[in-house]
């Protein structure tokens, strides 16, 4: 069953952010932490640590911290859509939150997107605004598990460690 749900959560960035990080929509278990990722099988936060080179950040707080060392934002494609429940695949009605607003209070100049219904929606509304192609993350999601951890990890360090032009 199709739920309206609206965004809820904040952009997380700062003026000196460069690399900004893009779901679709914030997982029913995100919404409820109030904080990204926060499902407790997804795989964000393990492979963006590895990527970086970083102890693991367990609570939100020190999420926050790896973030603002790293010059990392994070935000979703999405203002609001039908969805059931965390199923990018059931998204209906999409609305686009404003990233190339985001980008002009900071110094992005690198835009990655986790999972291909992310990569397929900010192509289609947010790319021509920004300007700025999306390199592609694969999906850290619980539902992804057919990928092993070991070329999700690898996939975010390549990401990561290509310099920002």
């Amino acid at each position: 069953m199709h739920e309206n749900v609206t965004h809820g959560l904040p952009a997380f960035y700062r003026e000196d952010s460069e690399i900004l990080i893009l779901g679709t929509m914030p997982s029913v278990s995100s919404r409820q932490a109030g904080f990204y990722y926060m499902h407790p099988q997804n795989r964000f936060w393990r492979a963006l640590s590895d990527a970086l080179g970083e102890p693991p950040a367990h609570s939100t707080e020190d999420k926050k911290e790896l973030l603002i060392r790293n010059r990392i934002a994070l935000f979703d494609v999405l203002k609001s859509c039908d969805i059931s429940g965390s199923s990018d695949s059931s998204i209906k009605n999409p609305v686009p939150n404003d990233i190339s607003g985001l980008i002009n209070k900071t110094q992005i100049k690198r835009v990655l997107v986790t999972g291909k219904t992310a990569e397929r929606l900010y192509k289609r509304y947010c790319e021509a605004d920004t300007g700025i192609p999306a390199g592609y993350l694969p999906s850290p999601s619980p539902a992804n598990c057919a990928l092993p951890y070991e070329k999700l990890a690898e996939a975010y360090r390549l990401q990561l460690s290509t310099p920002i032009k």
